[in-house]
């Protein structure tokens, strides 16, 4: 094994080092620390990227030097590191992006503790996404949420309790669903490897047994990942969650850690439990979950009148694109769901970070009658939020876009009453998004009585400018370069055979 290989391993436990360093350091140092961490670890995923793509082959990393089935795996392919580049790089992202605004929200005794979750949050990150070990993702999912938990209430503020609170609740009965599927499944393989188990499956189908507890399986672990994910209607929690949290936090909850969960979910149908399974009757029914999902979610946004909680209703939306994907129980419409995981994730950390700014120049204030002109205030924040809003609609050249071109076109691979409710429901949900979206967008260059156009109220920001360069770059090329991100996707999901 060459050197290169061993960086999952490093990307695991180095940010658990780094989380004990963070506890014991103070204000800049474990600052540096947390940001540094990052920063290696997209750099390293980078570069295990390039190596895999060039080997045309995924590899396993054996824990230990023990095997299967006792030994604990991890497994590095395409799909794999393309989603731990893209997480990695939000999380940057988020940290610049919202540096001003962490300082001022988290107090200054606070802040080695916030770093300390943050490199929990990027192991359990790399965790999730390398694992061929139900049993390990199962633990860096508690980990994630312990960690997220700990951001959302990082500034001591009581509607930040609250949205902490219910963000708990919700996330320990995902866990608890999650984990009865998870018995079920071990009692009925013996296995947790994700191969073992693909292997005891198949036999078991074969042979007509059991064919009823493992659709429970799956069923309740789908339950599980929808509880963490915001699938409508298990999103209550999500709204005060992302509106009340500091714009890094929002960022990284709206981004990366819902997309964690719901990758763990697709390598489990297609790696583990088996996409016969899941096709029987399974798929439906999360299908008509996520038809509900993307309606009622722009439905909410639409009758929103606050700004930060426009953008949390538009991820209920988003995340039933990704399962609607998944619901198809096709290769096509798993690859559109990992490319809208793409899609979304660079869109919606933009917004939220960009908003921060907006309600910045607008005296603070989250209404929209406020942030009317705040995107001439604030130009570089009102143009990241414009491409990310047209990315979301699906304006072309964007990676939105794209998204919904590949979704449709695994839609139009199905020929039955799927395919059709699928067309419907893209056609009704981009008007929708239209109906929110691009009308913010046009309320942001309004002109604001309270808040002159001639106002400019915020310093250089060099992080943030950075942030949303970056995350713009990103939107442009999933856009144009959609088909090279979608061969390579396709390239990773053959390797997961």
């Amino acid at each position: 094994m060459q050197l290169w290989q061993n960086l999952p391993l490093v990307l695991i436990v180095l940010p658990l080092m780094c989380a004990v360093i963070c506890s014991v350091l103070r204000g800049k140092k474990a600052r540096f620390v947390m940001t540094g961490l990052v920063t290696f670890g997209c750099l390293s995923m980078a570069y295990m990227l390039i190596r895999v793509v060039g080997m045309g082959k995924s590899y396993i990393y054996v824990m230990g030097e023990i095997g299967a089935p006792f030994g604990n795996e991890l497994r590095i392919g395409v799909v794999e590191c393309l989603m731990g580049l893209l997480f990695a790089l939000v999380m940057v992202c988020a940290l610049l992006g919202g540096w001003q605004k962490m300082n001022r929200d988290v107090a200054d005794n606070r802040i080695h503790l916030y770093g300390s979750m943050v490199c929990l949050l990027f192991s359990a990150m790399s965790a999730i996404t390398f694992t061929n070990d139900l049993f390990t993702a199962y633990v860096f999912i508690e980990i994630t949420t312990i960690a997220a938990c700990s951001l959302i209430c990082s500034t001591n503020k009581g509607r930040t309790l609250f949205a902490a609170t219910r963000y708990m609740i919700m996330n320990l009965l995902g866990s608890g669903l999650f984990l009865l599927g998870l018995s079920i499944l071990y009692s009925l393989t013996g296995h947790l490897l994700f191969p073992q188990i693909e292997e005891s499956v198949l036999l078991l189908l074969q042979e007509g047994k059991y064919t009823v507890p493992l659709a429970l399986c799956c069923v309740l672990m789908t339950m599980g990942i929808a509880c963490k994910a915001a699938l409508y209607p298990f999103h209550t929690w999500l709204p005060n969650a992302y509106a009340s949290a500091t714009p890094t936090s929002s960022a990284l909850l709206s981004s990366m850690i819902s997309k964690m969960y719901i990758f763990l979910l697709i390598k489990i149908f297609f790696r583990a439990a088996g996409a016969q399974v899941f096709a029987q009757g399974v798929g439906d029914i999360l299908f008509v979950f996520s038809i509900v999902g993307i309606i009622l979610g722009s439905v909410d946004a639409i009758r929103e009148h606050h700004f930060s909680r426009m953008i949390a209703y538009s991820s209920v939306s988003q995340i039933g694109y990704i399962f609607l994907g998944i619901s198809l129980g096709t290769e096509m419409g798993m690859a559109a769901a990992l490319f809208h995981i793409l899609a979304h994730s660079a869109a919606k950390s933009m917004l939220f970070l960009s908003a921060s700014k907006l309600r910045e120049v607008s005296g603070g204030s989250d209404a929209f009658r406020d942030i009317r002109g705040a995107g001439v205030r604030a130009p570089l924040a009102g143009l990241a939020f414009a491409i990310g809003a047209c990315s979301l609609v699906g304006i072309p050249l964007l990676g939105g876009f794209t998204a919904k071109v590949f979704l449709s076109q695994a839609g139009l691979e199905l020929g039955d009453w799927r395919m059709i409710t699928l067309l419907l429901t893209l056609a009704a949900s981009t008007a929708l998004n239209v109906a929110y979206l691009l009308r913010t967008t046009l309320t942001l260059y309004r002109p604001g009585e309270k808040y002159p156009l001639s106002c400019s109220a915020l310093a250089k920001d060099k992080p943030f400018t950075f942030a949303m360069l970056v995350l713009i770059a990103v939107n442009v090329l999933l856009g144009v370069a959609g088909g090279n991100v979608m061969t390579m996707i396709h390239q990773g999901i053959a390797m997961f055979n």
